[in-house]
Order: structure tokens, then C-alpha cells, then sequence
């Protein structure tokens, strides 16, 4: 099967909403599943072809056995690990069949604490390796020891490769992703604490300076050739503040300097030629502070470009091979 045809061929699109908010900063994102239903998710993936099956929203766990933390600065650290435990057996669910491509209906990036560990999970069940693409302007690379904010939005990714003090804390994750296989693009806010850990940990991270310099196809496309020479699963993650706020403005961690409208549509029209991603994240989106829907209806295009919609029509690499 070539790039092209896996990129064509039609999906089963699990719309799965998450109005997990307690991990951020500010409340808001609880409404992000309704803004995207709204903004037309359903009827834009129908146009192109797509089968999609809306799932309804998702409900934490009652998470009792959670152990109180030393750090004081944690907040609704119990809830979180809850909404992880019902995030991830609903990611290993809805992504079972051949042409499952769940979509996660975010919420805070701290659903993603759920949905690495259930997908990574299903990825192990197939003998595949698992593979992550993180757009994002941070890399959630906080313990919950380091974290000083206590937002639980800044753990997922070191909860999902195994870094230390999540035990008795989040559930034991079924399976972790391997930081050699996760590729992060758009970062440009890192804390002091993450700094060290984050470079010593094999992922691959290119900041809005290295995009800058070298552009946006010469930092994706070796990471995607890696992911098609393994025949791995693809997860994407994407975060609304990945994207410069003058062009997304509902979110609530805006850090200037963000993607531009092409760069995201270029990454989303690449992912689509190579036919590799088999799951998504829509996190961040904060509708209180969007301007009439616009950050909603731009993820809906940007995941659209993801799934097929095109300007004009281009030969993918394996047809001018």
C-alpha cells in the first residue's frame, strides 16, 4: 500500500469529548467538546468521507485510592488521576478496529496523561512500536514533585514515559512510551526544572527557533519516515497554544512566537500524505476566551487538512517515486 492510499482510505472516527478542566490554570476547557460539536467536527470529517461515530463525553473515575502528595502546590490531584483511569481504557477501546481513529475532544492537555498510556497500551497488544507527535508550546515534562504552579496539565508526558513519583498517585500505566519515539515540534516555553530531564531523555524537540532556521519539512519528514520504516502507530497530540495566539486566541496558556496558520496546515497536510496517524488529541481549546468561535472552527479545519481536505491536489512522494 502506498503513502498516498493509506492517506486516502476512509477512517471510523471516534469522537471521544473530554471537558476535563482541573488541570489547567483556568476554567474553560470543561466547554471545549461543545465548541468543537459546534464549530462542525461532525459534518467536516462526513464531507470527507469519513465515517464518524460522536461517543458522547467521557466522566473521571472515583479515584479513592489516589495517596495525598508532600507537594503542597498540587491541585485536584485526585480527579486528575481519575479522569486518567477512564482516558485511558477509553483510548485502548476506541482504537481496536483496523480503521479506528479516535479523536479526543479536549479539554486540558492533562487528558493526555490518559490517552499516551491507553494507546501505547493498544500499540503493545499489536506488537507495534508507538510513536507521538507533541505540538505544543510545552513539553509537560513535569514530576509532580517539580511542578510549583501544581497545574497537573504540565505532568502527562512524564507520566507517559515513566519518569519517577507518579505511584500511588495516577494509575500504574498498563504501557509507557519510549521517549526515542516521541517527537515534540512548536516548543518555545520550557521551565528551569524540565530543562535537564527533557534533554537527557532521548525525545526529539525542536523549538520555533529550529523551525525558523531549517523549516518545518526538513524537522517533520525524517520523523515520519522513521515512524512508516517501523510500521508504528502514530499518535497526535495537539495543543491549541502550538499555534501563535493572534491566530488562536482561546486558550489559556498563550505564549507568543506560535505556529503560523500555513506551518499548521503544512504539518496536518504532510501527516495526511504519509497516512500514518491513527489517533488525535484537540487539547487547550478554552471557548470563554475565544473570539466567536474562531480558535474552535481553525482546529476543526486543521484536523479537516489532517484527514484529507485539500486546495489543490499534489502528488504525494510515492507517486513521483
Amino acid at each position: 500500500m502506498t503513502d498516498h492510499d493509506q492517506g486516502e482510505r476512509p477512517r471510523h472516527c471516534r469522537l471521544i469529548g473530554v471537558p476535563l478542566e482541573e488541570g489547567a490554570g483556568r476554567r474553560g476547557c470543561a466547554m471545549g467538546p461543545a465548541a468543537f460539536r459546534t464549530a462542525g467536527i461532525v459534518e467536516a470529517l462526513e464531507a470527507l468521507g469519513h465515517r464518524v461515530t460522536d461517543q458522547g463525553d467521557l466522566a473521571p473515575r472515583s479515584n479513592p485510592s489516589s495517596a495525598p502528595h508532600d507537594n503542597p502546590a498540587l491541585k485536584h490531584l485526585a480527579r486528575i488521576a481519575g479522569w486518567t483511569a477512564a482516558i485511558a481504557d477509553a483510548a485502548f477501546a476506541a482504537s481496536a478496529g483496523p480503521d479506528d481513529l479516535p479523536v479526543f475532544l479536549g479539554g486540558d492537555h492533562a487528558l493526555a496523561a490518559g490517552t499516551l498510556t491507553g494507546l501505547a497500551r493498544r500499540a503493545a497488544a499489536e506488537g507495534r512500536p508507538f510513536f507521538v507527535l507533541w505540538l505544543d508550546a510545552h513539553p509537560d515534562f513535569h514530576t509532580l514533585e517539580t511542578t510549583v504552579s501544581g497545574h497537573l496539565h504540565g505532568v502527562p508526558m512524564a507520566y507517559a514515559t515513566g519518569r519517577p513519583g507518579f505511584a500511588g498517585h495516577f494509575p500504574a500505566p498498563a504501557a509507557l512510551v519510549d521517549p526515542a519515539h516521541i517527537c515534540m515540534i512548536g516548543i518555545r516555553s520550557v521551565d528551569a526544572a524540565e530543562r535537564g530531564p527533557l534533554a537527557a531523555s532521548g525525545i526529539t524537540v525542536h523549538d520555533m527557533r529550529r523551525i525558523d532556521e531549517h523549516g518545518m519539512v526538513a524537522l517533520l519528514r525524517p520523523f515520519l519516515d522513521r515512524v512508516q520504516a517501523a510500521g508504528g502507530r502514530l499518535h497526535l497530540s495537539l495543543d491549541v497554544d502550538f499555534l501563535d495566539p493572534a491566530i488562536a486566541p482561546g486558550v489559556g496558556t498563550t505564549v507568543p512566537g506560535g505556529a503560523s496558520f500555513r506551518e499548521a496546515h503544512l504539518v496536518m497536510e504532510m501527516l495526511h500524505e504519509a497516512g500514518l496517524v491513527d489517533s488525535v488529541d484537540l487539547v487547550e481549546l478554552n471557548p470563554f476566551l475565544d473570539e466567536r468561535g474562531r480558535t474552535a472552527l481553525l482546529m476543526v479545519d486543521l484536523l479537516a487538512s489532517l484527514l484529507g481536505r485539500r486546495v489543490m491536489d499534489y502528488p504525494t512522494r510515492s507517486d513521483r517515486s
